[in-house]
């Protein structure tokens, strides 16, 4: 098996990603990489001695200090000075993963040849991945408009020396970190600095972490939402193929199917019904759930652009001789996307908690709160409240960053996305999801107990694995645990990329 990722040859996508991380595979360079990045430094050095005018952030200094021409004498410090004076993250340490995929797509947008870094810079970013060593960097400091300056900043001070990482569970200093290893500090050339820090890597990585679980969240809605209708003793017919080719969102044809398929030979649902209609937490999942889905692959698809992309600016065009400068590191695609995928994810979350709700209120053939013996017992009166807790967060959470603007660097840069902050309230959304889907599971199992009827081959094996994690309620007891079990079950399932991506 090849353990081994290249840079540069392929496009990546959510099912390589997720074969990069679940493998834990190095980087390399492609030798077309190689070639384009050496290709674009040399231009660029050759361009520097001959230009007659500034050019932007090469031989200038940057935002509202753009009209001031730097000597070729501090090239280097004005491109150190950069990394150092925007390093002013703060708030919570940005997770060891979604550093990690930071540092993977920064190679990534790097390896297009069009930002003129030098090679050495390239393949040390490639050691602090293969060697897992992670930069410190921190949630709080990007507009996400002139790319995400400050946590970048975080992300390449070790390059020079600076900052801390985490190595072998130690946090340890830029410094301590290249004496270790024997590696040599980076001496950064023209431009190198404003290629590190233009870019949209903390929002890119925030949105595929977000992206790659939302996938898998959204299965799982779809097979907890069918063992919660089973409970119910709910009724198929709103899965029935025909009323969704009326209708024919891609979304809600696919999860009706699922459905369906997860049901295939059940008992429960096939007995006969005294009840006509359903509410609409059971009958509605194709039309809910469908739309979370089409959300999901419509903010998948703005993410694959931006992560096979180039997102530092200015911009080096070889074989055109032109270096531009414009906007690419401007965050709006994504503050847009992670606004919609928060919404679309709360969604999810709201209406498992009210199919939670209708499985604990004593309808159907099921004792309220779901124990025998109800007023002595809680049973589940009390997870509700907790799901119920976390979907009204999560409505706050999903309020949108991407319609705020504050002007900023003394009105050169006066209109940016606050994609960042949208990227961290995103992935709060979703993390709330799975403890909501954990709860639902955790009561839809119990519910399930109490029918003689056997539902489907397929539920009952899947029920089974979780009652190894999380047993039946007979009394009350302190249900946190169970609840974190869920959790915990949920988030330990590796579900084929063919079904979520």
């Amino acid at each position: 098996m090849d353990l081994t990722h290249e840079i540069g040859s392929n496009p990546l996508d959510l099912s390589i990603i997720q074969d990069i991380l679940r493998q834990d595979k190095k980087l390399v360079l492609s030798l077309d990489a190689e070639s384009r990045i050496k290709k674009c430094r040399t231009y660029l050095d050759t361009k520097i001695t001959t230009a007659s005018k500034p050019i932007y952030g090469i031989n200038t200094g940057f935002g509202a200090l753009y009209n001031v021409k730097i000597k070729g004498e501090n090239l280097q410090k004005l491109q150190e000075n950069l990394v150092m004076s925007h390093a002013c993250g703060t708030g919570d340490e940005v997770p060891y993963d979604i550093v990690k995929l930071m540092l993977l797509l920064k190679i990534q947008s790097l390896s297009y040849g069009h930002s003129g870094v030098q090679l050495a810079t390239v393949n040390r970013l490639i050691d602090f991945y293969n060697h897992d060593v992670i930069p410190v960097v921190y949630e709080q400091g990007s507009l996400g408009a002139s790319g995400d300056l400050s946590p970048l900043a975080h992300l390449s001070l070790p390059l020079i020396g600076l900052g801390e990482v985490t190595y072998n569970g130690d946090r340890i200093s830029g410094k301590e970190i290249l004496l270790k290893l024997n590696w040599r500090k980076i001496n950064l050339q023209s431009k190198e600095g404003l290629a590190l820090l233009n870019g949209t890597q903390f929002m890119t990585a925030y949105g595929i972490y977000n992206l790659i679980k939302s996938h898998k969240l959204s299965y799982l809605s779809d097979l907890i939402a069918t063992i919660s209708l089973e409970a119910f003793d709910g009724r198929i017919d709103p899965f029935n193929e025909l009323v969704h080719l009326v209708r024919p969102h891609n979304g809600q044809l696919k999860t009706a199917k699922r459905v369906e398929e997860f049901l295939q030979d059940s008992q429960l649902i096939n007995q006969d019904k005294q009840h006509v209609q359903d509410p609409y937490s059971f009958r509605c999942v194709p039309q809910v759930h469908g739309a979370t889905k089409d959300t999901i692959k419509f903010v998948t698809n703005t993410f694959l652009t931006e992560i096979n992309s180039v997102t530092d600016n200015p911009n080096i065009f070889v074989e055109k001789d032109q270096i531009i400068s414009g906007g690419n590191f401007h965050g709006q695609p994504l503050a847009l996307t992670l606004d919609f995928l928060a919404i679309a994810m709360a969604e999810l979350g709201n209406i498992s908690e009210r199919r939670t709700y209708q499985l604990v209120s004593g309808h159907r053939h099921l004792p309220p709160f779901l124990v025998s013996k109800p007023g002595l017992n809680s049973g589940f009166m009390i997870p509700q409240y907790t799901a119920a807790s976390i979907v009204s967060q999560n409505k706050q959470y999903a309020t949108p960053s991407s319609v705020d603007s504050i002007e900023s660097s003394n009105g050169q840069e006066d209109h940016v996305s606050m994609g960042a902050n949208g990227a961290t309230k995103c992935k709060k959304v979703v993390d709330n999801i799975e403890t909501i889907l954990a709860i639902e599971l955790f009561t839809a199992s119990q519910g399930l107990s109490f029918s003689n009827l056997k539902s489907s081959p397929f539920l009952e094996s899947f029920i089974a694995a979780f009652r190894k994690e999380v047993t039946l309620v007979s009394e009350d007891r302190v249900m946190h645990e169970d609840i974190i079990k869920s959790s915990l079950f949920i988030n330990s399932l590796e579900i084929d990329a063919s079904e979520l991506f």
